[in-house]
């Protein structure tokens, strides 16, 4: 397995340190540039070219998602080597969450959660995936709803876009597009239901839910149901 190459922009020492020692000892993942601000930051990415960024969105001289914005502007998306920005923060406002994935962040981590799952949440963003709390899926699919509801209800909701899905992805819906059913069971796992709450919502079994979910997962080409809701979202299929 090849060394996943991460950079960490975080301007809390403690926390950078805490991070970068808890790292080493993940398999696979090699810390191999930090910065506490965002200017130095935007330097590191440029050049280093890491796998990974790991990005705070409380950077003092700008936030993490004007970074982001202007590192995704700069850079070659088509390229193989196009570095995945992680956004990394205690905030959970609507606001920051879609402004986030407006510029192109490609995962929203909360610093809350366990080291075990900051790497797991590198390991899929460098997959190509998205790493995002089910709750966190939520606001955004909400807000995004809203926006396409009310296209002139003012300046911020009218210019605010999400990462539409690839051409290929695209075919690949059209190939394979979800069923009534199965787009049923879509809004319930965005909504965060378990298989049992679907099943008692649907009025169908547990076992027919799991089924609808594999079926789901294997055309959206994602591999878990924390990824489900931001295809979902990118492709518009959850109004």
């Amino acid at each position: 397995m090849d060394t996943i190459r991460v950079v960490l922009i975080e301007d809390h020492d403690l926390t950078r340190m805490g991070m970068r020692t808890a790292l080493k000892q993940q398999e696979g993942i090699e810390v191999i540039g930090e910065a506490k601000n965002a200017n130095s930051g935007l330097k590191l990415l440029n050049s280093l070219q890491p796998d990974v960024a790991i990005v705070d969105v409380g950077l003092p001289d700008m936030s993490g998602v004007e970074l982001t914005q202007i590192f995704k502007d700069s850079e070659d998306a088509d390229s193989p080597l196009a570095t995945k920005i992680l956004i990394l923060t205690m905030n959970d406002s609507e606001d920051t969450v879609l402004a986030a994935f407006a510029a192109g962040a490609d995962s929203y981590y909360m610093k809350d959660a366990s080291i075990e799952k900051l790497a797991d949440a590198i390991r899929v963003t460098h997959e190509g995936n998205s790493w995002i709390d089910p709750a966190i899926a939520r606001i955004v699919l909400q807000q995004s709803n809203s926006a396409y509801d009310e296209p002139n209800a003012g300046s911020k909701s009218s210019t605010v876009t999400i990462n539409s899905l690839s051409p290929e992805e695209s075919e690949f819906l059209l190939a394979y597009p979800l069923t009534t059913r199965e787009l049923d069971v879509l809004r319930l796992i965005v909504d965060g239901c378990s298989n049992a709450q679907i099943a008692e919502q649907l009025y169908i079994t547990v076992g027919t839910v799991k089924t609808h979910v594999r079926n789901i997962l294997n055309k959206l080409s994602v591999s878990d149901r924390t990824q489900v809701a931001v295809r979902a979202l990118r492709a518009g299929l959850v109004s």
